[in-house]
C-alpha cells in the first residue's frame, strides 16, 4: 500500500478468514499480502487448505504491526469465543 501524502510504502500485515467455495467452510490466516496469499490458497499450494478450493476473502483486519496481527490470528484460532464474536457480527458476509 501506498501512502498517498508521502508516496512511500506502508508495510500492512492482514488477518483474513476465507470461505471455501467448495464446502462452505471458514479459514483464518495472516499475511502481509493479502492478494498474493489468496493466489495461493486457490492455487492449492498451501497444505491445510488444499482440498477445499476454491477461496473467496470474506472478511479482513489491516495491523501496521505484524505481532499484533499474528496475536489475533492466534486469537481467532484458539478462542472460539472470540472467534464466535467475530462470525456474529459478520454473519451476512458468510452467508452471501
Amino acid at each position: 500500500m501506498v501512502n498517498p501524502h508521502t508516496n512511500c510504502c506502508i508495510s500492512m500485515y492482514y488477518v483474513y478468514i476465507l470461505k471455501s467455495k467448495k464446502d462452505g467452510m471458514l479459514y483464518i490466516g495472516s499475511t502481509n499480502n493479502l492478494e498474493r496469499r489468496l493466489s495461493e490458497h486457490n492455487a492449492g499450494l498451501i497444505f491445510s487448505t488444499k482440498h477445499r478450493i476454491p477461496f473467496e476473502i470474506i472478511y479482513y483486519e489491516a495491523y501496521k504491526s505484524e505481532k499484533e496481527a499474528r496475536k489475533r490470528e492466534h486469537n481467532l484460532k484458539l478462542r472460539s469465543r472470540a472467534f464466535a464474536q467475530l462470525k456474529k457480527r459478520i454473519q451476512e458476509s458468510i452467508l452471501l
